[in-house]
């Protein structure tokens, strides 16, 4: 039988062909240095670059230390990360991203947290080496997840993470469609911690993550852990009706007194179009709690899996299989 590994490494996969050998390099080499059993999760999450063959290539060099996960598509980083959760057998469970910005001779800065009694482990960035609007985007989110949530992270993006078995395992009972396994990590916690980690600039390719793909992230980070969204635009609903009150009662008065006039025509046109445009974005923040109910309900895979590569699998486990709520 397989030693169980004190350590799995798990790292999702998307068009990195130009990071990968230095990565499994220098991964490797790190966690030999550690002296402890380990093994290494790859997700690939439906890239169309080489990635998967060279994945396949660490598998064989390495049968008994390296797993991957092949999906049949693209279905986002988090999903690759839960379909590695539900396989890994660590004790301890580290989450690295394949493009190197962060190193993965930091892996034993958060194995020391764990071992000092944490039991999960945030990173967060150092001296971060990326844009000004993504560096200014990420202070902004941080601070509004703060104001709306209980969740304490001082980097909700850096993914160089250390988490439990028992915290995998309760994300892994959780069956959300779509979360953010940072936060919900959190929620499960009972000692976190953060410590400094380095940060790199990009060494090849670009970001998979689109302004897009960013702020559709934080819509499941605000609707999957707060009802502060709700809330707020209950009370500035309330606040709205009494000044429309006050404000019927004023124009009622000022005919009396003066009588009909058409003055304030387009004051009252812009009041009505800002009044649109809030009812509007309340709308919006009602669908995305509707729309996160309609995905549970109907109950469909959140990932299919092409093929798992794993020691002593064989190819009876390169089949088709489904990662399902």
């Amino acid at each position: 039988m397989m030693t169980r590994p004190y350590l799995s490494v798990v790292v999702p996969v998307y068009n990195e062909e130009a990071n990968l050998e230095a990565l499994f390099l220098r991964l490797t080499t790190a966690l030999e240095q550690i002296g402890k059993p380990y093994e290494m999760v790859f997700t690939n999450d439906g890239s169309r670059d080489s990635s998967g063959m060279l994945l396949e290539q660490f598998h064989r060099q390495r049968p008994d230390q390296v797993s991957v996960i092949d999906f049949n598509g693209n279905f986002g980083q988090h999903m690759a990360i839960m379909a590695a959760f539900e396989r890994v057998r660590g004790d301890v469970v580290v989450t690295l991203d394949a493009d190197l910005q962060n190193p993965p001779e930091e892996i034993p800065k958060l194995l020391a947290a764990i071992e000092a009694g944490h039991d999960v482990v945030g990173g967060y960035r150092k001296d971060r080496r990326d844009t000004l609007f993504r560096r200014f985007a990420s202070r902004l989110i941080n601070s509004l997840r703060a104001r709306i949530t209980h969740i304490r992270m001082r980097d909700q993006g850096c993914m160089l993470r250390a988490y439990r078995r028992g915290i995998v395992e309760n994300i892994n009972a959780s069956n959300e469609t779509s979360t953010f396994i940072p936060a919900l990590a959190y929620s499960f916690a009972a000692n976190p911690t953060e410590v400094e980690v380095e940060h790199r600039a990009r060494a090849a390719g670009k970001s998979k993550y689109r302004l897009y793909d960013l702020v559709r992230l934080n819509f499941d980070l605000m609707t999957g852990f707060s009802m502060v969204p709700l809330q707020m635009f209950t009370m500035f609903g309330i606040l709205i009706s009494i000044m429309s009150a006050l404000f019927v009662v004023y124009l009622f008065i000022r005919r009396i007194v003066i009588g009909p006039e058409v003055q304030g025509v387009f004051t009252l046109f812009a009041i009505l179009y800002f009044l649109v445009g809030v009812g509007i974005m309340g709308l919006g923040i009602i669908g995305e709690y509707v729309g996160r109910i309609y995905q549970e309900v109907r109950r469909r895979p959140r990932f299919v899996i092409r093929r798992i590569l794993s020691s002593g699998s064989g190819p009876e486990l390169a089949q088709e299989a489904s990662g399902s709520d």
